[in-house]
């Protein structure tokens, strides 16, 4: 092999390993940053950890709104065999209420309730957030079209 190929060589693996350590660089930031969807059964099924940042999605449990003195909403959130409790500081959206679908981002506490920091309730008759109707629908509690109790 002349001096000039084995030149070449170097330069086309070392910018192979470059590349490949980019790559890895890349897929460990998206890692860290991906925030995945639950149910309240997944939670239990799943054993996700307190402080692990999620979305949680279902219906808002009938009657278990309730608005606290310090500003803080509790509520549940249920998919129809398991339900979990929330609580939440801040305002909520106009259409939010009991026996809706609503999916929120925040993370689980040490007590195994979930502590919501956004929380997104659908915008009018024929709209429920697609990973909540999904999985809802999975269980026959959701039927398009319908209102989202039997």
């Amino acid at each position: 092999m002349t001096r000039i190929k084995k030149q070449r060589l170097m330069m086309i693996g070392s910018a192979g390993v470059l590349l490949a350590i980019a790559a890895a660089f890349v897929l460990s930031a998206l890692n860290q940053q991906i925030i995945y969807f639950y149910t309240p059964e997944d939670i239990v099924a799943k054993n996700v950890q307190p402080g692990t940042r999620i979305r949680l999605g279902g219906l808002v449990g009938d009657g278990s709104v309730k608005h606290l003195d310090d500003g803080v909403i509790t509520f549940t959130v249920d998919d129809g065999s398991k339900a979990i409790a929330v609580r939440f500081q801040g305002l909520l959206p106009d259409l939010f209420r009991e026996g809706q679908g609503v999916v929120m981002e925040g993370q689980i506490d040490t007590s195994g309730g979930f502590v919501a920091e956004n929380v997104l309730a659908k915008h009018d008759e024929n709209y429920m957030p697609r990973e909540v109707a999904e999985a809802l629908k999975e269980k026959g509690i959701w039927n398009e079209g319908e209102e989202a109790r039997q």
